[in-house]
C-alpha cells in the first residue's frame, strides 16, 4: 500500500479454507478502493461501496493496481455476502450484530463463506478478495493465504468458517 493518509489502513485476514490450517496475513485495499475512500472522506464524494461484496479466490495474488488471477471454470463462482451487521461482526468482538463500538478495529465474518464444490481442478489458491459484483467489477480488498491450498475436482466445497475472515483497520 502506498505511503499516504490511508497507509494506516490495513487489512489483516485470518481464515481457513476447507479443513486446512487457518491463515493470517496482512492484506490491502486496492488503488480503486483507496481512491474512493480518499474522495469520500476528504472531497465529499459518495463512497459508492458495494451493498453486497462478492468474495473470490485467486491463484495469483493481485497488487494495489493489478487484478491477479481469479479461479475460473469447474463450477467456480464468487460468493455474495450482503454488507450488513448480521454478516460481519462489529469491532467489539466476534459474533456481534450491532454497529461497531470497540477499540480494536477488527471485523470478522459472522457466517460461513462457502464456494461451490469444484467440478474441475481450480489450481493452487494463493489469495482471496472482495469484489463489487458477481463477475468482473472492481476488486476492493485482497489478502494472501499464508498456506496455499490446492483445490481439485471432487474436493469438498472450499469454505471460510465463521470468524475466519478477519479485517483489521489501523490498530
Amino acid at each position: 500500500m502506498k505511503k499516504t493518509l490511508f497507509s494506516k489502513i490495513r487489512l489483516i485476514a485470518a481464515a481457513g479454507l476447507l479443513a486446512i490450517a487457518s491463515f493470517a496475513y496482512a492484506g490491502a485495499l486496492t488503488d480503486a478502493a483507496e481512491n474512493k475512500l480518499a474522495d469520500a472522506v476528504l472531497r465529499g464524494q459518495a463512497l459508492g461501496a458495494p451493498t453486497t461484496g462478492h468474495v473470490g479466490i485467486l491463484t495469483a495474488c493481485p497488487t494495489d493496481s493489478t487484478a491477479g488471477t481469479e479461479v475460473t471454470g469447474g463450477s467456480y463462482a464468487r460468493v455474495a455476502v450482503t454488507s450488513s451487521l448480521a454478516n460481519w461482526s462489529g469491532t467489539q468482538g466476534a459474533g456481534t450484530t450491532v454497529a461497531s463500538s470497540g477499540t480494536g478495529g477488527t471485523i470478522l465474518n459472522n457466517n460461513a463463506i462457502t464456494f461451490p464444490a469444484p467440478t474441475a481442478n481450480w489450481g493452487t489458491i494463493t489469495c482471496w478478495g472482495i469484489y463489487d459484483s458477481a463477475s468482473g467489477g472492481v476488486l476492493w480488498i485482497y489478502a494472501p493465504l499464508t498456506v496455499n491450498k490446492t483445490v481439485n475436482n471432487g474436493d469438498a466445497a472450499p469454505s471460510f468458517a465463521p470468524g475466519a475472515a478477519t479485517f483489521q483497520i489501523d490498530n
